[in-house]
């Protein structure tokens, strides 16, 4: 097993190490996150992984290559999609924010035989000009719709595997013949279900990173990919009780949701590749379902929910500060006459985890119509009960729900309770597609099978490190739901047993002591939260390296340093901490 004690620590080492699909990449210096926001060679060049949404995994960009060779033009570049539909939405994207046309940019199904019966296995390729590839990737950044490695990397070895075709295909049915042999790995004996390693792996290696990413025992055969969605979505929906194996979730009837909201069962679950994705989904069926009408973004969001809600539709109202007095300011808003269709908001907010009176909210809702959009990523379900004030609720599953960081996922929850609940579900009837690949989701099925024992001893060791923190004369402010003006709000939803979660931001007094102690601090570094194991990054840097100045005008420090608390034994994280802040000057 991988050893909190001992994280990586080179420049472009997956996190966890070891892990072929590790969601997560050490930038293990200050210095490192600025190079990797500026494209330094000595970074960039170093990279086989990242964050997924804002980085192109090896296998995909492999999978990329190999498309672009046997199917692309002169001067094409491809972006690979899990759907038809989703291509039609990156085109629409594209042509919007240009002025190609549609020979100009064309999609490409192709069809890939699935490892079981049922899976879905096709891709869908969009070309378009080189000098347009920052616009397509965009779009695979904001609305995290994007193929993920464990799917590429299954494409990759069938295709590879086929007869090539003759002539490119002409049309989203043409597809091609594939070879016989079948992919190892997804055999309905698996042998190894886990990764496929570079051929420069030794035996050892190959063996350690197999070992690594099954844990304890293999994975489920894909063709219980069924069976483990089920799964996923009654956890999601608080029907299920953790621990238990497929088995048992079969012949176990699912108990009445713990989710505070009557009625409320599995059905109303619905599972996106990515908590981004998730959003963007809930914004697209709003704007299906209802008139199109301009939406709020209250609070300082995470940066892509705010590009999504100004990129899609008829743009939104920014309430950026998150305040008891923004919601004052949007009544008069709403009083003079201007009509909203929704407002979306995290509880709490990332990275400065203030927290949106929801009881206010809930009731402008009510009085003015409109959809409330809650983002329970940072305080999950577990610690807070949101979807009572809410109409739908998102969360990424990435986070701490899987907490494993090897794998995607994100969820979207329909309140029963909603005026809208009638006309969402019908939308979603006809609109959903399940793009989850069937790999990731039984990784996220088993990661997530302790997630509630995992949430206390994380809560725990957060409001230790903040006891810390308070004290130290170097620290200017602590973040978290507990020492915010907000927390009434917070509590307010809290449940019995809930704490105050795993995520916490430092401000330091001076802008050399917050470098300083983010290249001391003995923990990984590098983009994502949520993880079993303690993980730092500079917030800002990383997240809004181009608009740094504009993040400041609501609150969020350029050297802002956000930690995002593990599994590790209290007393030895505490430690850790303290022999870093003993180091400042």
């Amino acid at each position: 097993m991988p050893s909190f004690d001992h994280p990586p620590t080179a420049v472009g080492c997956p996190i966890p190490a070891n892990t072929p699909h590790a969601v997560s990449v050490t930038l293990p210096s200050w210095s490192a996150n600025i190079a990797y926001e500026e494209g330094k060679e000595w970074v960039v060049s170093k990279l086989k992984n990242g964050y997924p949404r804002f980085f192109w995994h090896e296998k995909i960009q492999q999978l990329v290559s190999l498309v672009e060779s046997r199917y692309g033009g002169p001067d094409e570049k491809a972006i690979i999609l899990p759907s038809y539909k989703v291509a039609c939405q990156c085109r629409a994207y594209m042509h919007r924010l240009t002025k190609l046309t549609d020979p100009t940019i064309r999609v490409v199904e192709i069809t890939v035989p699935p490892p079981s019966k049922g899976v879905q296995s096709n891709i869908s390729i969009v070309f378009f000009p080189e000098s347009e590839i920052s616009l397509a990737k965009s779009f695979w950044q904001h609305t995290g719709a994007g193929v993920s490695s464990r799917m590429a990397e299954y494409c990759l070895e069938r295709l590879k595997a086929a007869e090539t075709p003759k002539s490119e295909p002409k049309s989203a049915a043409d597809g091609f013949k594939l070879a016989k042999n079948t992919f190892r790995r997804y055999a309905k004996k698996l042998e190894s279900p886990s990764v496929a390693s570079s051929e420069e792996e030794s035996d050892d290696s190959r063996e350690f990173s197999t070992y690594l990413e099954e844990r304890f025992g293999r994975n489920l055969d894909i063709s219980f990919v069924k069976q483990v969605k089920i799964a996923l979505r009654r956890r999601i929906a608080g029907t299920l009780e953790d621990n238990l194996d497929i088995s048992q979730v079969l012949q176990t009837q699912p108990h009445v949701s713990t989710r505070n909201v009557e009625g409320l069962t599995e059905d109303d679950v619905f599972l996106y590749p990515t908590g981004m994705n998730s959003i963007f989904s809930a914004h697209q069926l709003l704007l299906v379902a209802l008139e199109n009408k301009k939406t709020v973004c209250f609070g300082f969001p995470y940066i892509d929910t705010l590009k999504i809600l100004n990129k899609w539709g008829p743009g939104c109202h920014f309430f950026g500060h998150g305040e008891p007095q923004d919601l004052v300011e949007l009544e008069k808003l709403l009083e003079g006459g201007e009509e909203v269709m929704a407002l979306f908001c995290e509880f709490p907010s990332n990275p400065l985890l203030k927290t949106p009176n929801l009881k206010e909210i809930r009731r402008l809702a009510d009085k003015y119509n409109f959809v409330v959009v809650v983002d329970e990523t940072v305080g999950n379900f577990k610690n807070i009960h949101v979807l009572e004030y809410a109409d739908i609720v998102v969360s990424s599953l990435t986070k701490i729900f899987s907490g494993d960081s090897n794998v995607m996922g994100g969820s979207l929850v329909l309140s029963p309770a909603s005026k809208y609940y009638d006309v969402l579900k019908q939308t979603l009837s006809k609109e959903y597609e399940d793009n989850v690949w069937a790999e990731d989701a039984i990784f996220l099925e088993r990661n997530s099978r302790d997630f509630a024992s995992r949430i206390g001893r994380i809560n725990v060791s957060a409001e230790a490190l903040c006891d810390l923190l308070l004290t130290h004369s170097k620290v200017k402010n602590v973040f978290y739901p507990k020492l915010s003006s907000t927390r009434q709000f917070y509590d307010d939803c809290r449940t019995e047993n809930g704490g105050y979660g795993g995520l916490l931001s430092i401000v330091f007094q001076e802008p050399h002591n917050a470098q300083a102690f983010f290249d001391a601090v003995h923990t990984a570094k590098g983009p994502s939260l949520g993880t079993n194991f303690t993980l730092l990054c500079p917030y800002t840097v990383i997240a809004h390296f181009n608009e740094q100045d504009w993040a400041s005008e609501y609150g969020v420090d350029p050297f802002l340093v956000r930690v995002s608390v593990g599994l590790e034994n209290t007393k030895d994280l505490v430690e850790t901490f303290s022999n870093a802040l003993e180091t400042l000057s």
